[in-house]
Formats: structure tokens, sequence, C-alpha cells
């Protein structure tokens, strides 16, 4: 479990707060949902969950233990991290990419061909087609399953998705969404999904955690958040939405 604990996140000395006295638990096996516009401090929330960044004030806890006291390096490594740039190696074959984190930590190669190739089939990207190509020779939607087959080659507990399918087009980021949602059932792994798409959240969430100007605005279920939603801002942002969908329907009665 991971637990934050009085956060704060300035970058100006505490003059402005890009977070301010987060307080979060996100329990083992969900998939967490953080949403908000941008600049609502969702990703500097993720960044310091990856100790890319340090807390300002308050303290996160990972089972009850700072995270502080842990090696930032050995910690990375240990966490699976998806992102929207994918940061797949271009000159790499799609087997050496999933299999980066593998040769990092010394696990020999053929151990590391058969997990690159276990894991691409676990993410329909049959190896016997995919496994030699490289990055450049994919489409958006593949390179992005390449990402997922590499932040779970080391077996991480914790899997940390930043607006992955964000640049993707509507039927390709529905597949993958899909594929999320498959992979947890599979997996179980405790999942910490960033995205600013109101539908995705709904889609993917165990709970969402609502954003607005670094405050957290509501944490519940999808149901608890369009149905009992806490703040103004809340229920303003799951408001829009349901009329747009109201608007269609008038549109194509």
């Amino acid at each position: 479990m991971i637990e934050l604990q009085q956060v704060c996140k300035s970058f100006d000395g505490g003059s402005t707060f890009a977070l301010r006295e987060l307080n979060l638990k996100i329990d083992d096996g969900e998939t967490l949902v953080l949403l908000g516009s941008s600049g609502c401090g969702k990703s500097t929330l993720l960044k310091m969950i990856l100790r890319l960044l340090d807390p300002s004030e308050g303290t996160i806890l990972v089972d009850g233990n700072p995270l502080s006291e842990r090696d930032p390096i050995a910690w990375r490594r240990s966490i699976g991290y998806v992102f929207q740039a994918i940061g797949l190696f271009p000159h790499m074959s799609v087997e050496r990419n999933v299999a980066m984190g593998l040769e990092l930590t010394g696990v020999s190669k053929p151990e590391r061909r058969a997990r690159a190739h276990e894991l691409l089939d676990l993410v329909h990207l049959p190896p016997h087609e995919y496994a030699a190509r490289l990055p450049g020779e994919l489409s958006g939607g593949q390179q992005q399953r390449v990402g997922v087959a590499r932040a779970l080659a080391t077996e991480p507990d914790y899997l940390l998705m930043d607006e992955p399918f964000g640049a993707l087009d509507a039927l390709t980021r529905d597949s993958l969404q899909q594929e999320v949602l498959s992979l947890k059932r599979q997996l179980g792994k405790t999942i910490v999904f960033v995205t600013h798409d109101i539908f995705e959240a709904l889609a993917l969430g165990d709970r969402i955690a609502v954003l607005h100007q670094g405050n957290l605005e509501q944490v519940g279920t999808p149901a608890e958040v369009v149905g009992h939603s806490a703040t103004p801002f809340v229920k303003e942002l799951f408001g829009k939405p349901a009329e747009q969908l109201d608007s269609f329907r008038e549109v194509f009665k």
C-alpha cells in the first residue's frame, strides 16, 4: 500500500503549490485514476511516487515505511512506468526494449528473451512476428503495447501510467484501455493511472481521485464521484459530459 500524508509540493519555496496537503491511500491491487485538467498536480504526484521529485512537506509511505528511506534508483527499477511519449530505444529491437530492465539487473540473455516473448504474447504482439522489429516499424498503438510489456518485465508490484494513451486515436485508445483491464484481471497489479479524460477514468478506475489546482477535491468509486459529488468542481466536471451525451441522443433521435 502507498499512503500520502499531508503531502505538499512547491517549486518556488512555498509561494505557490503544485499540491497542497494531500492525504491519499492507494490500496494493494486497485486501479486508482488521478483525474484532472493540465496543471492540477496529477503528474507531479506520480513523479513523487516514482521519486523523481520529493515532497516539499509531508510523507509518502510504502507498506508503512517512509519512501524517502529507500534508494531512489532501486525503487524506480522496482516499479513499472508507462508514459505518453513511450520512450522506446529506436535502434533496439522490440525484444531488447522489453527486456531492458532485466538486462540492467543482470538477468541472463536466455531468461530475458523468454520473459520478453512471454510479455509480447500477453499484450497480443506475437513474438515470432514482432520481437525482431524496430520501434519505427510499429504503429503508435503497437509501440504503446511494447511500453506496457517493458513496464511489466521485472514483475513490479506497482504500475504507474501517465496519460499513456493520450496521443492515440479513439479506437486504438479504447482497445488499449481494454488491454489494461484485462492485464489487471490477470496480474492483479496496483495501478496508478493519470488522465484528463473523464470517460477513461470511469472505464478504468476502481476509484477516482479528482485533483483541481493542487487540491484533492474527492476520491471515490466512479459511482460515488458521479452520483455524490463532494464539491461544486466535481459536480461540474462530471456534469458536462452528461450534458454532451444528452445532446448527442437528441441529434440521433
